[in-house]
């Protein structure tokens, strides 16, 4: 059969049919309401996208690797794998980068290295010639010894580091000078935006920002785009949030290649550098191995965006020195994605999905508002000296933790779904900086309390979750309550019972209630009197927020937990009513 005469069996769909089919289905529920996501950036995300929601982008049309690169700077999909070195020793370190490669690790970078001269240098890149290096704690020497190292070579591999140009701009002006076309000397840190809480939108425009400063300052410099714009490199923490992750990434390299032109650089100049690594911030002591997860689908979105080098951290990093178990894990999250799932095969896979499209569009869009609305007001340097910036980092922090808090935003294994029976306390090195802001943080502070008061001879709280009457209901509000008291760490039990005298016979430092709300008045003032019959003060909790809670509190009843109630707050309170204090 002809493929046309296929096609012609399916005949198109309007989206007025759609949008028809959906609210005969939503039968009367709020469309907006059910099926309409509001993202962090202000984007109302729709249930489905069609041809009609990309007309007018051009981009789409552009080939991987062609201007401006919302599609990818190459027209391959490979990457390479970078692997992160901290060891102090230079002997030590330049054989932990040679046996990452042979692991299959692609391109190292080193951390704290302290590079005296020429000597310590060729030390630490022994054997390593061929293989792209970058210096994450770069300082003006050894920018100055990278840049001898390379000319002193005919065909050298790259070199890169973290050295950020505002530092010294007269110096680095004199660098980009100086330096060979394999030297990448400047790396603008856009992850310290993604983990200081900033949405994608602020991700891409204050690192635009940033960007076109630099530029500016090095043309004020007498330093040609040409040479400039291809000197600083950007480097990206990927989030959760897997498609506007991937849509960040092509949506900087487009308004990046916009910049760059509008200085009057070239087309080959407007090629974004990027390194993406996992992000610190989504990662959680408990439930650790749910970071690898984690991890696997952060690096996913590097690649589907299009990132020319990927690191994926150790999942175990956020609370110990990762070993050599956890760093072989992490690289090979990478050699997997490449080896076995052959994302690198494909250049740009996401590209023409219109959801994916309007999405990249929409955060190119507004970043570039948000840039010109740094602009008027002096530029990015101006932006982060008066506060602007941390501003509003702080603000839209603020939001995002909200989010944490009200469970809104799901950490799995900490604020959801919670293992009460785990233990973190004991794997946490005493030595391992915890500074470092992470979203479960709040969540995991209400866990290690109740470890402490266990370990230092107390009684792990025990909640009774006494299911009583209608099945559909106790059923529904047991897990809720459980799920809810697994965030704290407390002991969970669940019972089916036939009356009140049987939950008050129970051991527990609280019960909790689960049925429904009409059953609550006659089930509470009951349970609540053979208590005191038998001399005990338990705490008695609903699971849920009736009509009825006035009578119910006036009855004796301690508190409610429900899907409105804030989780840290109620069980921070809890804690300290059973004896559980910092």
């Amino acid at each position: 059969m002809a493929m046309d005469n296929l096609l012609q069996e399916f005949p198109p769909v309007t989206t007025q049919s759609w949008e028809e089919a959906i609210r005969k289905d939503l039968k009367g529920a709020d469309y907006a309401r059910k099926l309409i996501w509001q993202s962090e950036d202000g984007l109302a995300v729709k249930p489905y996208y069609r041809a009609e929601d990309t007309e007018g982008l051009e981009f789409p049309q552009a080939a991987p690797g062609d201007f401006p690169y919302a599609r990818g700077n190459r027209a391959s999909g490979d990457w390479r794998i970078r692997e992160q070195i901290d060891v102090a020793d230079l002997e030590e370190a330049n054989q932990a980068a040679r046996s990452a490669l042979a692991a299959g690790a692609e391109e190292i970078a080193f951390s704290n290295k302290a590079i005296r001269d020429a000597s310590d240098l060729r030390i630490l890149l022994a054997g390593l010639e061929q293989t792209p290096v970058h210096f994450d704690d770069a300082g003006e020497p050894l920018l100055r010894l990278s840049i001898a190292h390379l000319a002193a070579r005919p065909r050298p591999a790259p070199i890169s580091t973290g050295f950020e140009p505002f530092a010294s701009l007269d110096f680095a002006a004199e660098v980009v000078r100086a330096a060979p076309s394999a030297f990448v000397p400047f790396t603008f840190h856009g992850e310290e935006l993604e983990e200081s809480g900033a949405t994608a939108v602020e991700e891409v425009g204050f690192a635009l920002a940033a960007g076109i400063d630099y530029l500016a300052e090095m043309q004020a410099r007498h330093v040609e785009v040409d040479r400039a714009a291809p000197a600083l490199a950007f480097s990206f923490a990927m989030g959760a949030n897997f498609f506007f992750q991937i849509a960040k990434l092509r949506a900087f390299r487009m308004v990046w290649a916009r910049a760059v032109e509008a200085f009057g650089g070239n087309r080959e100049s407007g090629r974004a550098r990027i390194h993406a690594r996992t992000s610190r911030w989504t990662k959680t002591l408990y439930d650790p191995h749910v970071n690898i997860l984690r991890a696997a689908t952060e690096a996913m979105s590097a690649v589907l965006g299009g990132a020319d080098s990927v690191s994926v951290a150790p999942f175990d990093e956020c609370y110990k020195t990762a070993d050599e178990a956890s760093r072989r894990l992490a690289r090979n999250t990478q050699i997997l994605l490449k080896k076995e799932a052959h994302l690198s095969r494909v250049a740009d896979p996401g590209g023409g999905s219109y959801y994916l499209e309007f999405v990249t569009d929409f955060l190119a869009r507004e970043a570039w508002k948000r840039m010109q609305e740094i602009e008027a007001n002096g530029g990015y340097g101006k932006a982060r000296a008066d506060g602007r910036i941390a501003i509003a980092l702080k603000q839209s922090m603020a939001r995002r933790e909200e989010a944490v808090a009200a469970r809104r935003r799901v950490f799995t294994g900490t604020n959801r779904y919670a293992d009460p029976a785990e233990k973190a306390l004991q794997r946490i090195e005493a030595s391992r900086p915890m500074g470092e802001p992470r979203g479960a943080q709040s969540y995991e502070q209400l866990r290690l309390r109740t470890e402490r008061h266990a370990a230092a001879g107390g009684k792990t709280p025990r909640v009774l979750l006494a299911e009583i009457g209608d099945a559909k209901m106790r059923a529904a509000r047991s897990r809720f309550a459980a799920d809810f008291f697994a965030c704290a760490g407390f002991e969970i039990a669940t019972r089916r019972f036939e009356n009140a005298a049987e939950i008050a016979a129970g051991d527990a430092e609280l019960i909790v209630l689960c049925s429904s709300d009409p059953e609550y008045p006659e089930l509470a003032a009951p349970l609540i009197a053979a208590l005191r019959a038998l001399g005990r003060n338990t705490p008695v909790l609903i699971a849920g927020n009736p009509d009825s809670a006035p009578q119910l509190r006036a009855a004796g009843v301690a508190d409610f937990v429900h899907l409105r109630s804030n989780p840290i707050e109620l069980l921070t309170a809890w804690q300290q009513k059973l004896g559980i204090k910092e």
